[in-house]
C-alpha cells in the first residue's frame, strides 16, 4: 500500500489495484533538531515562516536548550524564537545554564523541561497544546546514559504519556538522550501509546526515521538546527585542541554552513496514529 496526500487529505492506494481505500484529516507536526546559539536562531527566522507555509504545518516543536550563545535559554530568546514560529519549545540538560528562564519556566506553557528532573525542579516536563480545535501533547524526557542522574525515563514517561492519552491521542515525545540506545528503547517502550519518539542532544541527524509496528513515529536524533561548518556548532580548532591536547578550552560558537534540520510528522487526528516522517534538511 502506498501512502498519498496533497493538503490536509491523506488516503491509502493499494499497490495492485490501485483503489483509494480510505481517507482521513491529519496534522502535520515538524520537529526541529537543538537549535544552536545566535546563528540556529538566524535561520529560524529567515526561513521557518515561509517553510511552514509552503508545506502546510500545523504545528511546530523545537528544542531549544542550546539557543542562547549555544548552551542554554533565555526569556528574551524564546519570545524571539516564538516570534519565528517555533510553537513549543523544549529542552534538556543544558536548560538551567541561565538562570532568568527559571521563573519564565514556572509561568509558561509553551517552554518545557525534562519530566523526569527530581520534584521542585522550575517548570513542568509536559504540555498541551491547543491546535484549533484538537489538542496535542508534548513530553520532555532526559536520558540517563552518560548524563546526568535523574529519575527513570521510562517510568516517568509511560506514567506521563498514559495520563495525556486520556486527554488527548496526539502525544509527541523528545527524548533528549546521549545514548542512541536508550533513544530507540525508548520508541520501542512507547510504541503504540504516543504518536513521535523524536531524539535530541547529539546534534547529527539519523537516517533511521521509521512508524514503528504500534504506529508511533520514530527517529533516533532529530539534527541540529546551527552552523554545520563546527563540530557539533562549536568552533571546528577549539574542540580539536581538547581532543589533542586534554587541555581545557573553551568552546565558541561556529558561525558558517547553517542548516536547519528536523522531521515532519504527519499525524491522524482522531487516532494519534503517526501516517508518516520525513527527515528535513534546510540550508540558509
Amino acid at each position: 500500500m502506498v501512502l498519498w496526500g496533497t493538503s490536509k487529505e491523506v488516503g491509502y492506494r493499494h499497490a495492485c489495484t490501485g483503489v483509494v481505500m480510505w481517507k482521513e484529516e491529519y496534522m502535520r507536526i515538524l520537529f526541529l533538531g537543538d537549535i544552536v546559539g545566535r546563528p540556529g536562531r538566524s535561520i529560524v527566522r529567515a526561513k521557518l515562516n515561509i517553510f511552514r507555509e509552503n508545506e502546510n504545518i500545523d504545528l511546530v516543536i523545537a528544542n531549544g536548550e542550546n539557543s542562547a550563545a549555544g548552551s542554554g535559554l533565555t526569556p528574551r530568546i524564546s519570545e524571539e524564537l516564538f516570534d519565528g514560529g517555533v510553537d513549543v519549545l523544549t529542552s534538556g540538560d543544558h536548560i538551567w545554564k541561565k538562570r532568568e528562564i527559571y521563573e519564565f519556566l514556572e509561568g509558561s506553557d509553551r517552554i518545557i523541561r525534562p519530566l523526569n528532573y527530581p520534584e521542585g525542579a522550575p517548570g513542568k516536563g509536559s504540555t498541551i497544546i491547543n491546535v484549533g480545535n484538537i489538542k496535542v501533547a508534548v513530553v520532555n524526557l532526559l536520558g540517563r546514559v552518560f548524563m546526568d542522574a535523574v529519575e527513570c525515563p521510562f517510568v516517568k514517561g509511560r506514567r506521563e504519556a498514559e495520563r495525556l492519552k486520556e486527554i488527548t491521542p496526539i502525544i509527541i515525545v523528545d527524548m533528549h538522550a546521549e545514548a542512541t540506545s536508550e533513544k530507540i528503547a525508548m520508541g520501542w517502550y512507547l510504541d503504540g501509546i504516543v504518536s513521535a519518539v523524536i531524539g535530541t542532544h547529539t546534534h547529527i541527524q539519523t537516517a533511521d526515521e521509521k512508524i514503528l509496528p504500534r504506529k508511533t513515529a520514530y527517529i533516533t536524533d532529530s539534527g541540529m538546527t546551527g552552523p554545520y561548518d563546527s563540530v557539533i556548532g562549536r568552533k571546528k580548532e577549539c574542540v580539536l585542541d581538547r581532543f589533542l591536547t586534554q587541555l581545557p578550552s573553551r568552546f565558541e560558537m561556529a558561525e558558517g554552513d547553517i542548516e536547519m534540520h528536523g522531521v515532519i510528522v504527519d499525524v491522524d487526528e482522531k487516532t494519534g496514529n503517526a501516517l508518516k516522517i520525513t527527515r528535513i534538511q534546510i540550508k540558509s
